[in-house]
């Protein structure tokens, strides 16, 4: 049985893939705010009119202008990654703030990871944040839009894992799982949507699972979870395209993050060989395709799941 390569973003205790994690109790979010950079001037430049009494010279038909997104361009584009600390969320953090997006991550409760990444990278915004709470959403979500002026890109990755039969499930386990990693979409797409239908331009990411497609023994909840997560992602993006906005899933699977390190290396050399490609994924692989994405090239591309296995799941 394979766990999962998706990262967790909550402050587990270190234990094996089989052990049963829980959740400590949150203190309140804090507003936070980061200085948005200051927006360039530009100028139109003049032209000299033509003297007078000289014929115009003739001039070729222009070819008509391409409809132009109103999407900003990159290096002025904003992305908020929920469970961007580490893994899977924090290389895609790397990702856009190379290719010049200003940053916002949601991180739980490890604020030490939290920390190291915005030393890592100047300027990124922090904050803390349970998807699970509607409360917590909304205080986080608003200073993040606060800071970074508005959410062009949401990359909804926050998720929990958990390995137990199914008769052993508790109902508050079950309904633990569905609020991270379902219900903690939900809420974080309600919050972005209503600047993105404003502005008629936007994207939004879902990270969901290999599990979440074929289904994974001994992960029933957490398969659930994931399943629902590509659910939503197909029917927003019916439900938003009108309005210029794209909703597109990201499925991985076993990828080499720092969930792993319970694994020995006996363990990894088999899963490696039982991938097609003989490998695992990298996290730095993954972050590529949301980029990819979340950018102008993909404005065509929407309600598809795309799985990131190395072909373990065709």
């Amino acid at each position: 049985m394979y766990n999962d390569e998706f990262e967790l973003t909550f402050d587990l205790a270190d234990s094996g893939p089989k052990t049963e994690q829980r959740r400590p109790t949150l203190p309140e979010p804090e507003e936070a705010a980061v200085a948005a950079p200051p927006v360039q001037e530009t100028r139109e430049t003049p032209v000299s009119a033509a003297p007078e009494n000289t014929p115009a010279p003739e001039r070729e038909p222009e070819p008509a202008a391409e409809p132009r997104s109103t999407a900003p361009a990159a290096k002025d584009r904003t992305v908020l990654i929920s469970g961007g600390d580490r893994g899977i969320g924090a290389a895609a953090a790397r990702a856009f703030y190379a290719a010049g997006y200003r940053v916002a991550v949601f991180y739980h409760t490890n604020a030490e990871a939290a920390a190291a990444l915005q030393k890592e990278l100047p300027g990124v915004l922090a904050v803390q944040c349970d998807v699970a709470s509607r409360a917590s959403c909304e205080l986080a979500f608003r200073a993040a839009e606060q800071a970074l002026g508005r959410v062009d890109v949401l990359v909804s990755n926050a998720g929990i894992a958990q390995q137990k039969l199914f008769t052993d499930i508790t109902p508050e386990e079950w309904q633990r799982m569905l609020d991270v990693n379902l219900t903690g979409a939900f809420n974080l797409c309600q919050l972005a949507l209503p600047g993105m239908i404003r502005r008629k331009a936007g994207r939004i990411l879902t990270v969901s699972s290999m599990w979440g497609q074929t289904g994974g023994s001994c992960e029933v909840h957490y398969s659930a979870a994931k399943a629902g997560l590509i659910g939503l992602t197909k029917a927003l993006a019916k439900e938003e395209g009108p309005s210029g906005i794209t909703v597109n899933c990201v499925a991985p699977g076993v990828i080499d993050t720092d969930m792993m390190a319970s694994f020995t290396a006996e363990d990894k050399a088999a899963l490696a060989e039982e991938t097609p490609v003989g490998r695992l994924g990298t996290a730095e692989e993954v972050a590529k395709l949301l980029l990819y994405l979340a950018g102008e090239d993909a404005g065509y591309i929407t309600g598809q799941v795309f799985g990131v296995n190395g072909g373990l799941v065709i």
